[in-house]
């Protein structure tokens, strides 16, 4: 027997008027259960609830948070909680000889670890390249002319690299510095760029550590200056770049991220990942 549509909307409309006489009736049916109640007290299911949270975080009376800095009045490395810039020193550090000892014999154990087998020339260092990343100039650093090796290293001392330029901008930014890009001198080697490099350079050594590209020079007495022609940017002493850049280098070096050597007569950080 086939019931007909008014039949059908008759009884629908029916449900809902007693439905709703019984929320007018009894209010409490509505409220959610983990609600408090009206005497101000929590209800057993929130007890239980609130019990089970605390033993799985080991609280013992309230479950505590981690307040976000934004809404605590605390601040960041840039401003205080004032809202005012917050101006950090330069320290550099207290010896660069002493900082950045990383001789050639330590280094070179590093280098033959994580590096590729040293290339006689150019051209076989093109069938290297699928163990090499190419190195170019970028928003963080500065790859100047190259004239005694290619612009190629492993990636973790591109990594490495790529790291250094990064951190180097933000402690320029937290010091208050205009942004400067440091610069790469020297990358990957073949032994013919030695060869040729040691009739000038005394300092070459013949087993050189760039032979296996995971090393690469930093000059520390130039640096690449950011800026525009609608926002010039005020000059800064190289010796004061030069401090910040010390910072930066001795973190990563204490990290255990690589070895450094300060190089006087080349005016450069010999840099070798770890």
């Amino acid at each position: 027997m086939k019931i007909s549509k008014n039949r059908y909307l008759q009884g629908f409309l029916v449900v809902v008027l007693l439905l709703a006489l019984v929320r007018v009736i009894f209010p409490s049916v509505a409220e959610p259960r983990l609600t408090a109640r009206s005497d101000g007290k929590d209800s057993t299911a929130i007890d239980s609830l609130r019990g089970d949270l605390m033993a799985s975080a080991g609280a013992q009376d309230e479950l505590s948070v981690t307040p976000d800095t934004a809404s605590d009045g605390s601040f960041s490395i840039f401003f205080d909680k004032n809202g005012k810039e917050v101006k950090h020193r330069i320290f550099s550090v207290p010896h660069f000889g002493n900082t950045f000892p990383d001789q050639q014999d330590v280094q070179i154990v590093a280098a033959s670890r994580h590096g590729v087998a040293p290339v006689q020339n150019r051209e076989e260092a093109e069938h290297s390249k699928g163990k090499l990343v190419y190195v170019g100039s970028n928003p963080f650093f500065y790859v100047d002319k190259l004239n005694n090796s290619i612009p190629y290293l492993v990636p973790r001392a591109s990594v490495l690299l790529q790291d250094i330029g990064r951190a180097y901008f933000d402690s320029l930014q937290i010091k208050g510095i205009p942004l400067h890009k440091i610069i790469v001198t020297s990358i990957l080697r073949t032994k013919d760029d030695v060869s040729k490099l040691r009739t000038r350079n005394g300092n070459a050594t013949e087993n050189s550590c760039h032979l296996y590209g995971t090393t690469f020079d930093v000059c520390y007495n130039r640096y690449k200056q950011i800026q525009t022609e609608k926002q010039p940017r005020r000059q800064v002493q190289d010796d004061t770049l030069k401090w910040v850049f010390s910072e930066v280098l001795r973190d990563f070096r204490e990290k255990n991220r690589c070895y450094i050597k300060y190089e006087v007569k080349q005016g450069c950080f010999h840099i070798t990942v770890r």
